[in-house]
C-alpha cells in the first residue's frame, strides 16, 4: 500500500471497526484516524461508543470518525450497517473485528455450557455476520482488508480454556475461508482484498498497568501496538497477508 499526498498510507480509506468501544477499539480508532482513514465505529454500548468516537475526533481534528450502535448478533442489522457505510462514503476498505469476551473454568471437568453459548455468539457469530456483510464491498475495494484479532491459545488450548480456544479456532477457520474467497476472486493476478489474523497472547493498556504497577504482563501486546499492527496490514500487499496468521507474540 503506497502513501499519497501527505504521506499517510490510509488517506481516503473507509474502515469499519466492530467492537470499537473497548480499550483495543479506542486505540484502533485513534491510529486509523491518525493515518488518514475515515473510521466507522460500531459497538453494542452506545455510551461507551460515543466516548470512543469523541476521543478519536478530538485527538485528530478534521478526521471523520462516526459511530453507530449495531447488534452484530443480528445478521440483517449487520448487513444494513455495511450497506449504509458503503453508500454513505462511496466505498469500504476494511473491517476490523475487535469484539471480544472470555469465559473459562479451573479444570476441564468444570466446563459450563453457558460459557460456550456466550463465546459462540461473541467470538464466532459476530465474525460470520461481519464477514458476510462486508464481503462484497471489500472485494470491490482496491485495498480491502478484513482483520481478525485472535489469541495464541487457539493453537495450544489449556483445559480451562477449552470453550474460549475452540471459539477462537472457529473464528480463525472462518476468516481463512474468507481469505480463500478473496484468493479465488483475484484469479491469476492474486487477491486484491485480504483476510488476515493478528495473533496475541493477551492485551494490556495503561489503566491495567496503573492498577497493577508491579505486574510484568510478559508476552502481552499493548493496545497501541495492536493498533499499529492493524494499520500495518494495509501497508503490505494483499497477497502477502491474505490467509495469514500474523503473530504479535511468540508462537507457543
Amino acid at each position: 500500500m503506497t502513501s499519497n499526498g501527505n504521506g499517510e498510507p490510509l488517506d481516503g480509506a473507509v474502515i469499519a471497526v466492530a467492537g470499537a468501544a473497548g480499550p483495543a477499539g479506542r486505540a484502533a480508532l485513534l491510529r486509523l484516524a491518525e493515518a488518514g482513514a475515515t473510521v466507522v465505529a460500531a459497538d453494542a454500548d452506545p455510551e461507551r461508543l460515543a466516548e470512543a468516537v469523541d476521543a478519536a475526533r478530538y485527538a485528530h481534528g478534521g478526521a471523520t470518525v462516526v459511530g453507530e450502535t449495531v447488534d452484530l448478533l443480528d445478521a440483517a442489522a449487520t448487513r444494513e450497517w455495511a450497506d449504509k457505510t458503503e453508500k454513505e462514503f462511496g466505498r469500504i476498505d476494511g473491517l476490523v473485528h475487535l469484539v471480544g469476551g472470555w469465559r473459562g473454568s479451573a479444570t476441564f471437568g468444570e466446563f459450563d455450557p453457558a460459557d460456550w453459548e456466550l463465546l459462540e455468539k461473541l467470538l464466532i457469530r459476530t465474525v460470520q455476520h461481519t464477514s458476510l456483510a462486508f464481503h462484497e464491498g471489500l472485494k470491490r475495494s482496491d485495498r480491502g482488508r478484513y482483520v481478525l484479532v485472535s489469541q495464541s491459545g487457539a493453537s495450544s488450548p489449556t483445559e480451562g480454556n477449552a470453550a474460549y480456544a475452540a471459539a477462537k479456532s472457529a473464528a480463525e477457520a472462518w476468516t481463512l475461508a474468507l481469505g480463500d474467497s478473496f484468493r479465488k476472486a483475484g484469479g491469476e493476478d492474486g487477491p486484491k482484498a485480504a483476510a488476515a489474523i493478528l495473533v496475541i497472547k493477551a492485551l494490556v493498556h495503561d489503566a491495567m498497568r496503573a492498577e497493577r504497577p508491579n505486574a510484568k504482563f510478559a508476552g502481552f501486546t499493548d493496545v497501541k501496538d495492536l493498533a499499529d499492527a492493524i494499520a500495518g496490514v494495509w501497508d503490505r500487499p494483499a497477497q502477502e497477508v491474505n490467509g495469514q496468521r500474523l503473530w504479535l507474540t511468540p508462537k507457543p
